[in-house]
């Protein structure tokens, strides 16, 4: 499937766009202090914070003392962590929350009970809390993909939708995804849900791409490395998200998370990897930002 993305953001016929982002922002002080990092060296074009998380102050001080980066809002329905876990913004007299009053674990808990109202109400908080803390926010994305209706069929794109046209801001939204051309049912999917984001005239990407969340047993940090690199290899015509979950592998993060913090260490570690630069180099890839997704929805559709 091809757009007029590319063309529109003024890049050259054919071009290779990527945004590389990193999602968690705010997460734990390990979240943070990886992407700080990383944003600050350039080896990242954008990050969103999960503003409901107890260390989200943090990430929305640096963004806010640091405008020309690209920071976004990842909207958070869902709290996955045992040990670890964080409250709805407007309260837990909600559908939001279970019953220990958390955000639920599981997206399926939201697609079933959580009311459309509430959830507007949660996220539109989730963005005004960024900007009132001072963060020119560049776009919005989804926490575990909980808007998206994926399980059930029933999403919550239509208050996403509302929040973004007001703000002015992109959505992380694929017009397409690996093995869509072979699933009907999600191709029209995905052409219903970008036909409406059009609609409201909210500016969504090509694609969107990441490596496995959970390290294979016995994966090597060299094998993740290879494999993340043949990734890029393939990155087609058009603009492609790329997003990973880079974090500092310490004790804080090994207390909070039930699985994958190595992982997490090791995207750290990628993303700062001169190898995988030298290949975004080789191929001929073009980093942007959110922020000139941004500057194109602002400015309205020709």
């Amino acid at each position: 499937m091809s757009s007029d993305l590319a063309d529109r953001l003024g890049l050259e016929p054919g071009a290779r766009a990527v945004i590389l982002n990193a999602d968690d922002f705010g997460m734990c002080h390990a979240a943070n202090t990886a992407i700080m990092g990383l944003l600050g060296d350039g080896a990242i074009d954008s990050a969103t914070v999960m503003v409901p998380c107890a260390w989200a102050p943090e990430a929305l001080a640096f963004a806010a003392s640091r405008r020309d980066l690209d920071v976004g809002v990842h909207l958070v329905l869902t709290s996955e962590w045992t040990r670890y876990r964080w409250r709805p913004l407007t309260g837990t007299g909600t559908t939001l929350v279970d019953d220990a009053g958390f955000f639920p674990a599981e997206v399926l808990a939201v697609e079933q009970h959580a009311a459309e109202a509430d959830v507007a109400a949660e996220l539109a908080a989730q963005v005004q809390t960024a900007l009132d803390a001072g963060v020119d926010v560049t776009h919005l994305d989804n926490h575990m993909g909980s808007v998206y209706g994926l399980l059930t069929g029933r999403d919550f794109l239509g208050p996403v939708f509302d929040i973004a046209a007001r703000h002015g801001l992109p959505f992380r939204l694929p017009r397409e995804m690996a093995g869509s051309d072979d699933d009907a049912a999600l191709r029209g999917k995905l052409a219903e849900t970008a036909a409406a984001a059009d609609a409201r005239g909210v500016e969504i990407v090509d694609r969107l791409w990441t490596h496995p969340f959970e390290q294979a047993p016995g994966e090597t940090y060299e094998q993740m490395r290879d494999g993340f690199i043949a990734l890029l290899r393939a990155v087609p015509a058009g603009v492609t998200e790329i997003y990973l979950h880079p974090m500092v592998d310490d004790v804080e993060l090994r207390s909070a998370v039930d699985f994958a913090a190595e992982k997490r260490g090791h995207e750290l570690r990628l993303l700062s990897d001169p190898a995988v630069h030298q290949v975004i180099a080789d191929e001929g890839l073009v980093r942007i930002g959110w922020r000139a997704l941004r500057e194109l929805q602002r400015k309205g559709r020709a």
